[in-house]
């Protein structure tokens, strides 16, 4: 009888599926913060070359 009883609340209890659901929306946050980091970096090394490329060009032309 204290088996079945047990049984009865192990399965009502829902912490577990709780914690999973926390575990799969902070990966997908992470996820996301590491693409928008990757593209930020790839754009602003592009906007650095540009950068440089035109103040070599204007020292180049004084």
């Amino acid at each position: 009888m204290k088996f079945a009883l047990k049984m009865k609340r192990f399965s009502r209890d829902e912490d577990g599926a709780v914690t999973v659901d926390w575990v799969v929306l902070t990966a997908a946050i992470v996820g996301l913060a590491v693409v928008a980091f990757t593209t930020i970096e790839s754009g602003t090394k592009t906007l650095i070359t540009g950068i440089e490329t035109d103040l070599k060009t204007a020292a180049g032309t004084q």
